[in-house]
């Protein structure tokens, strides 16, 4: 496959910080979310966690809840 022919999904991940901010809380209760399984996220080959930004809008317009 030649890089013409590939299509790259790029996929836009926030930080704890970031979907944090959105939902008004503090970056560790996003972290407990995601422990808790209330919320994905990815982990970076350094061990730190990331959010889909598709999936944070999705619960943002109420398409999931999350319990604070």
């Amino acid at each position: 496959m030649t890089p013409q022919n590939r299509t790259e999904q790029v996929v836009e991940l926030l930080t704890p910080a970031e979907v944090a901010r959105l939902f008004r809380v503090d970056p560790k209760t996003v972290t407990r979310w995601a422990k808790a399984g209330r919320i994905n996220s990815i982990r970076t080959l350094g061990g730190h966690r990331r959010y889909r930004a598709a999936e944070v809008s999705a619960l943002i317009d109420g398409s999931h809840v999350v319990d604070p």
